[in-house]
């Protein structure tokens, strides 16, 4: 059966990271994947990677249509015109494991939707921290968020059985509007407890930016109205799984700036994980980030 993995690249302005990006796939040990690379700044990075000496058949590249029209936009023009039967999303900072894609397929046979644990790094890849390392979980809808509970995009899914599209009219959470688009076709998912994925957290990147809590309570708070309003046809479970997390997640908004002035550079991660696990599942046994797999 045809696996191919069409991995999307939406790219901004990154010539400063596309090349240890790139290389990162080329390296993976699983060899049956493409490049959709996304050009969302009317840059030409196949002749910017062709004088990396940086090139392969399996590329290939795009345009948004425009400058700055956002990863969602770009993400869709991808999922619009490839055929392959798997699909990734890979950002233009973020780098793969060299084993990501071979775990991931391998996984698909059972579950069409495959997540993993992150390896949190900064622009210079200094580690930071993990973010849902520890054993292999059979996730639902409803429990995904309480294991990986920073970033949605790192996952890899079968076509065939779960697929969606990313909402521009979002500022924020596009990731996770879009994930549980594949959960009403995808009652259960695989998360592979392996840091197997590179998250490169930017000074100057949304999730570090001085001015983003606004978008990021306006785009939780309307997930939460959709989920209200049956709009991803999920079960009442799997939404109460979901909102619960989202209230949290809110409260944790919420607090994060005077907790960020008490401890200057603290994480996302590591204010709301603390909110997290004092009500966390009982089913999903102890918290995550603690586990000591190894990429």
């Amino acid at each position: 059966m045809d696996q191919t993995v069409a991995v999307i690249t939406p790219a901004w302005k990154a010539q400063a990271t596309i090349v240890n990006t790139v290389q990162s796939l080329l390296a993976q040990t699983y060899p049956d994947w493409q490049l959709w690379l996304v050009a969302d700044d009317g840059f030409d990075y196949q002749a910017y990677l062709a004088a990396a000496d940086i090139s392969d058949p399996r590329f290939r590249f795009l345009s948004s249509g425009g400058s700055g029209r956002g990863a969602s936009i770009a993400r869709n023009v991808a999922l619009e015109q490839i055929t392959a039967p798997c699909a990734a999303i890979l950002d233009a900072d973020d780098r793969l494991k060299p084993r990501k894609l071979e775990l991931a397929v391998a996984a698909l046979a059972e579950h069409a939707i495959v997540s993993t644990a992150l390896d949190v790094m900064t622009d210079d890849f200094r580690h930071l921290r993990n973010v849902g390392d520890g054993p292999d979980l059979v996730l639902s809808a409803g429990t995904h968020k309480w294991v990986s509970l920073s970033m949605d995009s790192m996952i890899v899914w079968d076509r065939r059985r779960a697929d969606g599209r990313y909402d521009p009219t979002m500022s924020n959470m596009t990731d996770l509007d879009f994930l549980l688009q594949l959960y009403r076709t995808a009652p259960t998912s695989m998360h592979l407890g392996t840091p197997l994925h590179d998250y490169i957290k930017r000074s100057s990147s949304m999730s570090n930016g001085k001015n983003v809590a606004a978008g990021m309570i306006a785009s939780k708070t309307e997930i939460l109205r959709r989920l209200a309003t049956g709009h991803y046809g999920l079960p009442a479970q799997q939404v109460d799984g979901i909102a619960a997390f989202l209230r949290i997640s809110l409260q944790a908004e919420a607090l994060y700036q005077a907790a960020l002035a008490a401890r200057p550079g603290l994480l996302f991660e590591d204010h709301i994980e603390s909110m997290l696990n004092e009500k966390r599942p009982t089913h999903l046994g102890r918290p995550p980030g603690t586990g000591t797999n190894d990429a």
